[in-house]
């Protein structure tokens, strides 16, 4: 039997990984609202990638999102409520309801995590690549960083390379980071030789 659960969904025109950190801006009255009970309750809430649409009467979003739990918070000069929320663990969304107040109700299962294995020897150029990527940049703590992981690195290169939200989608939607090396291997090709040219 599936599990499903109730909790609040934030669709966005972003994309959070597992292990990935983002940082939002909250100043909507229902997100404001949803983010103390979150933080209350240490409770998580869904980040979903909305879909363009043409008609904006017409509210879509993909299927698959990220669990996130609020890790820190502040209030920025402008009076802003600032958090940092991590992702925890992918979701399938089923059902989206609208509160009264707006805010996004989903019916969710959570998906099975994907094993933690080695990445295949020929991916140690990737590997090799993401150290010297993440030891220029400085957005991930020793403690974090995890080269032994085949899920890890490629949800790494999906987060921050430069590719088309669609792509970064795809990345969150594939449940093999075997497979997910190879989609993203020949988008790292291209992004390198079109930055040396």
């Amino acid at each position: 039997m599936i599990d499903k659960i109730e909790l609040p969904i934030f669709p966005l025109r972003t994309i959070l990984f597992p292990e990935s950190k983002l940082p939002l801006r909250i100043f909507e009255p229902r997100y404001i609202d949803m983010v103390s009970r979150c933080m209350k309750e240490d409770s998580e809430f869904g980040i979903i990638l909305s879909r363009e649409s043409m008609d904006p009467k017409m509210f879509e979003t993909y299927d698959t999102g990220t669990l996130a739990r609020i890790i820190d918070w502040d209030q920025g000069e402008d009076g802003l409520l600032g958090i940092t929320t991590k992702g925890t663990q992918k979701f399938r969304l089923i059902d989206l309801n609208k509160q009264e107040d707006g805010l996004n109700i989903g019916t969710i299962e959570r998906l099975e995590r994907e094993g933690d294995y080695k990445p295949i020897e020929e991916f140690n150029h990737l590997v090799e690549l993401l150290q010297a990527i993440l030891d220029d940049v400085n957005i991930y703590s020793n403690d974090e960083k995890n080269f032994d992981s085949a899920s890890w690195i490629s949800y790494r290169f999906a987060e921050i390379l430069p590719l088309k939200i669609e792509d970064k989608q795809k990345c969150l939607e594939i449940d093999d980071p075997i497979i997910r090396l190879n989609f993203l291997e020949p988008l790292i090709k291209m992004i390198r030789e079109s930055s040396q040219q």
